[in-house]
């Protein structure tokens, strides 16, 4: 286990940029998991993380210092940092100081759609994105597709909000949402508030893309036109919709439901 006590260390410093800045993390392929159920989570789905960080105090927790055990046995670098240093990197208040630094994994997008998937237009609230792949993941669905004006995934509210969701999904940045709707056959189900048709009513059995959009604008236009059901979730009272992780959530369980 190395030690870093210096603010000018050049390690520590990367740490800092990748903490503070999107743009930084996109840029360097690399995000930061903060708590131990992130971590813990990576170690248990993904293996070793690039560089496992903790501060002086963090060690004496026992959680933290069977992480860092585990780290140390598959050969993993851990470096220690005194508190203070740490309080700078962490965005969890109250939290217990342990850091991974993992590469961000980038899967080869398929060029046509083949399992049931979520497909995120524009769906620009961190916390939004991160509770649809928590859901996705509990419902066993496998893949998500995020337009270029989805909230990036490997943020850190996005990895706090999904809980470890990441680690079983294969999620892919940046995707042409048209291309692929337009290259695969299966049913895609667009959610709108003006729907005719209810989500009950249509078989999900098998395979289905979910089309979720904005939060204020709902699925751009064009990618409505290419959905092959718009869907309604019925709902009582006088709330005008759902907010769309919650939206999500019902969908993914109503298909899970109909499938038992």
């Amino acid at each position: 286990m190395k030690t870093v006590t210096s603010r000018d260390n050049p390690f520590y410093k990367e740490l800092k940029s990748l903490a503070a800045s999107s743009q930084a993390r996109r840029k360097a392929g690399r995000t930061l998991l903060d708590g131990v159920h992130l971590c813990q989570s990576w170690l248990d789905l993904r293996g070793a993380p690039a560089h496992c960080v903790v501060s002086e105090e963090a060690l004496h927790n026992p959680e933290v210092a069977e992480i860092v055990a585990r780290c140390d046995g598959l050969r993993a670098h851990v470096t220690a940092l005194p508190d203070a240093l740490f309080g700078a990197l962490s965005q969890v208040e109250h939290g217990i100081n342990l850091l991974f630094l993992v590469d961000t994994p980038v899967p080869a997008q398929p060029q046509a759609l083949t399992v049931s998937a979520v497909l995120l237009d524009g769906v620009q609230d961190p916390g939004n994105v991160g509770s649809i792949l928590r859901s996705a993941g509990a419902a066993g669905i496998t893949q998500v597709f995020c337009s270029a004006g989805t909230a990036f995934c490997w943020s850190p509210k996005v990895l706090r909000a999904a809980m470890g969701a990441h680690f079983v999904l294969e999620i892919f940045e940046n995707a042409d949402l048209a291309a692929l709707i337009d290259a695969s056959s299966m049913p895609v189900l667009a959610m709108s508030g003006y729907a005719k048709q209810k989500l009950w009513e249509v078989d999900l059995r098998g395979p289905v893309a979910w089309l979720l959009g904005h939060e204020g604008q709902g699925v751009a236009d064009d990618l409505m036109g290419r959905a092959t059901h718009q869907v309604v979730i019925p709902h009582a009272g006088q709330v005008e919709s759902l907010n769309v992780a919650a939206a999500a959530a019902v969908c993914f369980f109503e298909q899970l439901r109909q499938r038992a």
